[in-house]
Formats: C-alpha cells, structure tokens, sequence
C-alpha cells in the first residue's frame, strides 16, 4: 500500500496497529464488492425477500416492481458476487441467498439506519 512521500506519521504506533488490522487486499477487494451490490435499492429488495424464502424470478419481479429480464440481470451480478445461488425445480428457477451472512449484515445495517434516524447515541460492542 502506497503512502505519501515525504510525509512522516504523526502517531507511528498508531498507524502500524491501522495498518495490521486491515484484511488482506483480496478480502478486502470482496467487501468493496459486496457493498457496491448492495447499493442498488432493487437488488437490496430482492436480497431482503430471498433472507425469508426462495423465491423464482417471476416472483421476485412482481415483488419489486420491475420486469423479469431485469430482476435476471440482478440476479446474475448477485450470483457472480457469491450472495445468491439458484436451485431448478422442473422448468422454474428458485434463488436463495448464498449463505446467512447477508442476513446479519441487514440486521446491522438496520441498527445503523435506526441510530441515524433517531440519533441515538452509540453504544459499545464486546
């Protein structure tokens, strides 16, 4: 990782304990993704209807409002980020989310999004 030149740090200890806590570029390089996926408000809908069953994309399209071809495409990018995977039932497609993960990152994104709302103060976690 690269750093200004020139530039000595102002808390060298601190800077050092930054630097070791940051994962791995790879890892890193997949959160980057992930949170890129969910900043479309259609495929976060169909994300969050997928956390409570599967779902074909007929449904999924009725559900969210947009065309079959459209929720196709949401889905291919979503299944090409590893959050959701699909199962074949004679000629209809189910989706499911990929593993519990997103679930808990909602759930927490929520507690984020109800602080900001109501400005709550923060609270520590163990």
């Amino acid at each position: 990782m690269a750093q200004p030149a020139g530039l000595p740090p102002i808390d060298p200890e601190a800077l050092a304990a930054a630097r070791a806590a940051l994962p791995p570029e790879e890892l890193l390089d997949i959160v980057v993704e992930t949170f890129a996926a969910l900043g479309d408000p259609t495929r976060v809908r169909i994300l969050y209807a997928l956390g409570r069953r599967s779902l074909c994309v007929r449904d999924l399209a009725l559900l969210v409002g947009v065309s079959e071809s459209a929720v196709s495409h949401q889905l291919r990018l979503l299944r090409e980020r590893g959050m959701v995977r699909s199962r074949r039932e004679g000629n209809v497609v189910y989706y499911s989310l990929h593993n519990p993960h997103l679930g808990v990152l909602f759930r927490e994104a929520e507690y984020h999004a109800d602080h900001v709302r109501q400005t709550l103060p923060d609270h520590p976690y163990p």
